[in-house]
């Protein structure tokens, strides 16, 4: 109870052995928990980093197959690398900070350098098996939530070298769960294009890649986005591709050592000044950075030793001695494929100087809309900023961050009550937005409210500067606020697509009913979910949320607050966002009609 005192003495220190504190703080290891509904869900991390063993293997010149097989809940991974020393093969999944990565001449270029991954699956598992085969010989130990059950051994003339591993995330951790198959498919992809030459196997299909990064761009692109064939150079230690588009803004997909940094770092912003670079000395010109990059969008990958992050996460590189020899080497590639490919030169050097036209037209409207800005308000109007922010203006702090973008002054009002001060901004939307599909970039500058938006965020400029890691759309559970939201997301893909690729954009999950009684309450997030409630809580008071605005400070409290509530927006290849964008938002209107009243007479069915 508040106020009633407890003792803190020496029976209040608790010592927990490694798994057992892996299943206690989950969160600290694989991020959030989640039920598979989101690609970065814990079981999704589990599977990564039991593969991410064998794909180091294979850069290390040691076996070219991975075989991945699911059946139901239950996942088994097997490598043909050089299999884990038998004698160590218990240790390897159960001991912390017990590994080969630690040792460069075994493993040159990994990012699983802590010594964690395969003892967090195993502690996160209801059942774990590993099976390392070596030297005509095996050693297999089987364990139940990181508990050794068994162990045994001895000769196996048959199996090729490698190590397997089975495990079954633990339903006490993670609840019901399911494995989506586009979740799993889609990373496999990635695999293949970070690892030309390596065949990954998932239940009988093949995933593999011939051409690296460029084929990751044309998998993105499709047929018809590209303005020119993609540049691609593979180096003992880089490797990068890229190509034009006629979108607006910059999307990068950037690695180290096979992790996806979303939020990039040395080697990205080294790769950008590579290709500004190569472009300017080929084209004896001096085109600005902005010309340069609008529009185009590029793949890089570098192997990195003993790689420094900025976060615990691995999504932003912060190496800097990296820096250099990128740059010269992206520069000098990109005038060796320029002076060697004419044809493709001269469509880039036509986008570039169409994007330096574009912005000289719009420099009046940016401008004015400036302008505009100033005689409204000092401050950017509708935003309640957060003190990490108001305390440093260069948004030092924006990991910590959180903006929700939500509907009305109602549900404004009661987040600005819930909400932490420290971490958390609103910005309250007067209305619905507009609708920025198939319109120019100057829409935004000529538009009030989304204007104020991308101030709001920091984002005028470039992404660079982009204030909160964290933009979360926070609308009612209704038809207008699925407008509302899609209109949002319509406006980010249109003109800040990276934003949304990069993984800052969220959707926050409120509920549509509250059940309750007397001893406890359910919030449920659809019909099927309510009823499910009013059996189980007798004599039980049925509330139904119209909008936000009726979800009290206190309660929203638990929402807004609750990293479970909020739903990462994924994208698929660009292509298809493309074609989704296209279809729901442009001018369309029969085909549409008739895929509602389909959908509609289908959910009445």
């Amino acid at each position: 109870m508040a106020g009633e005192k407890v003792a803190y003495d020496e029976k209040a220190i608790q010592t927990l052995d490694a798994l057992e504190h892996i299943r206690l703080r989950t969160g600290m290891y694989i991020g959030r928990i989640g039920d598979g509904s989101n690609p970065a869900d814990g079981i999704y991390v589990m599977l990564k980093e039991v593969i991410d063993n064998g794909v180091d293997e294979f850069i290390m010149g040691q076996g070219k197959r991975i075989v991945i097989n699911r059946d139901g809940p239950d996942v088994l991974v097997r490598d043909f690398g050089r299999g884990i020393p038998l004698g160590k093969v218990v240790d390897c999944v159960s001991k912390i900070n017990t590994g080969g990565k630690y040792n460069d001449d075994v493993f040159q270029f990994s990012v699983g350098l802590n010594g964690v991954g395969t003892k967090a699956v195993n502690a996160l598992s209801s059942k774990f098996e590993v099976v390392s085969y070596r030297d005509g010989k095996f050693k297999r130990a089987t364990f139940e939530r990181g508990k050794k059950t068994s162990e045994n051994g001895g000769k196996e003339a048959k199996e090729r070298p490698g190590t397997l591993i089975r495990f079954e995330p633990d339903p006490e951790i993670f609840g019901e769960f399911e494995w989506r198959e586009e979740y799993l498919e889609h990373r496999l992809r990635y695999y293949a294009f970070l690892n030309s030459g390596l065949t990954l196997e998932y239940n009988g299909a093949k995933f593999v890649s011939k051409n690296g990064l460029s084929d990751l761009l044309a998998y993105e692109l499709g047929d018809e986005m590209a303005i020119y064939e993609p540049i691609h150079c593979k180096l003992d230690r880089i490797e990068f591709s890229f190509t034009h588009t006629h979108a607006y803004g910059e999307n990068y997909f950037s690695f180290v050592n096979g992790q996806y940094t979303n939020d990039g770092g040395t080697h990205q912003s080294a790769f950008r000044e590579g290709v500004l670079k190569g472009v300017n000395e080929f084209a004896r010109n001096g085109f600005a950075g902005e010309d340069v990059r609008d529009g185009f969008i590029g793949a890089v990958a570098v192997k990195v030793q003993d790689p420094v992050f900025e976060s615990q996460t691995k999504n932003k590189l912060g190496s800097t001695d990296i820096r250099s020899w990128v740059v010269n080497a992206v520069k000098e590639q990109v005038v060796l494929w320029l002076h060697k490919n004419k044809e493709d030169a001269d469509k880039l050097i036509e986008k570039v100087k169409n994007n330096q036209r574009i912005r000289k037209e719009l420099s009046a409207i940016k401008k004015e809309a400036r302008e505009r800005a100033k005689k409204v308000a000092i401050r950017i109007p509708k935003l309640i900023d957060c003190k990490v922010h108001l305390a440093d203006a260069k948004g030092g702090r924006r990991e910590e961050s959180t903006i929700f973008l939500t509907e009305g002054d109602s549900a404004g009002g009661a987040m600005i009550q819930a909400r932490d001060v420290q971490t958390q901004a609103i910005y309250s939307l007067k209305g619905k937005p507009l609708n920025t599909h198939g319109l120019g970039r100057e829409a935004v500058y000529k538009n009030e409210e989304l204007y104020n938006i991308m101030r709001a965020l920091g984002i005028e400029d470039d992404l660079e500067g982009l204030r909160y890691n964290r933009v979360v759309i926070a609308t009612d559970a209704d038809v207008d606020g699925m407008h509302i939201r899609n209109l949002l997301l319509t406006y980010f893909l249109r003109f800040f697509e990276e934003l949304v690729s990069s993984g800052h954009v969220f959707i926050l999950d409120t509920p549509i009913f509250r059940v309750r009684n007397k001893k406890e309450t359910i919030y449920c997030y659809s019909e099927a979910e309510r009823d499910a409630a009013v059996d189980k809580l007798k004599n039980s008071e049925v509330t139904r949320f119209k909008g936000l605005g009726e979800i009290s400070p206190k309660e929203f409290k638990q929402f807004i607050c609750d990293d479970d509530h909020l739903r990462r927006v994924t994208l698929g290849s660009m292509s298809d966002v493309k074609q989704a964008l296209d279809f729901f938002m442009g001018k369309n209107t029969p085909a549409r009609k008739e895929f509602i009243i389909e959908h509609l007479i289908a959910d009445i069915a």
